[in-house]
């Protein structure tokens, strides 16, 4: 069905109201609201399930949303798991690379970490966000140049986090929008959020706990 020319403008401004709105939710007001890493992951899971509430009473649809095939989006995220899973056993046994990711081990609890902050504050408010409702809204308004436009709001909802790492912020921009594009396609291929949400887990967990063992500082 075609649209009209009010509607494409609705959907526009609310695919990107939406983008703009998850990149200063991470950048300007989670940090201010003082939070620690508990509270951070609380507000974020929060923010992502309010967000979807809205734009399920605003008519989006669950399939839009990603909300189907659980199934296969299962098998498609753990086929594509496959690879990070093997890779973090070879990059502890390569001694270069071990010192590295060691420098990357957390002094928060790591238990907690793997179980809480990662699955809940980063995964589920990830994905949600961005694998549902952004890319529903970005689907309808942009559909031929939509990846591109989830993948730079990705990149950016990355800029504070990266600050208060440490880390280079042009180099956790490129990389995580490089990793919008992977998951959106899983995404897409698979008509489940599910799948790049266990894609994204593993990765994030994996490394976690990849570089606590780098570090030596698991089993004491």
């Amino acid at each position: 069905m075609s649209r009209t020319p009010a509607r494409r403008v609705v959907d526009g401004v609310a695919a990107l109201g939406c983008a703009a709105a998850l990149v200063g939710w991470n950048n300007a007001v989670l940090p201010r609201l003082g939070l620690g890493p508990r509270g951070r992951a609380a507000a974020n899971a929060v923010a992502a399930a309010g967000l979807c509430a809205v734009v399920r009473a605003a008519g989006v649809p669950p399939a839009e949303l990603g909300w189907r095939a659980p199934g296969e989006g299962l098998r498609r995220g753990l086929a594509a798991s496959v690879l990070p899973a093997v890779a973090y056993p070879v990059m502890l046994a390569t001694p270069g690379v071990r010192t590295r990711m060691a420098s990357g081990a957390r002094r928060a609890d790591h238990t907690e970490w793997v179980f809480v902050h990662i699955p809940v504050g980063t995964v589920f408010a990830e994905e949600l966000a961005f694998r549902s409702v952004l890319h529903a809204l970005v689907r309808r308004a942009f559909p031929r140049s939509g990846a591109a436009l989830r993948a730079l709001a990705f990149g950016l909802w990355h800029v504070t986090p990266a600050r208060h790492a440490g880390d280079s912020v042009a180099g956790t921009v490129a990389l995580t929008a490089a990793s919008s594009l992977l998951f959106d396609l899983l995404r897409d291929r698979s008509g489940s959020v599910l799948a790049p949400a266990v894609l994204h887990l593993t990765v994030n967990a994996g490394g976690a706990v990849a570089a606590d063992l780098a570090a030596g500082r698991l089993g004491r």
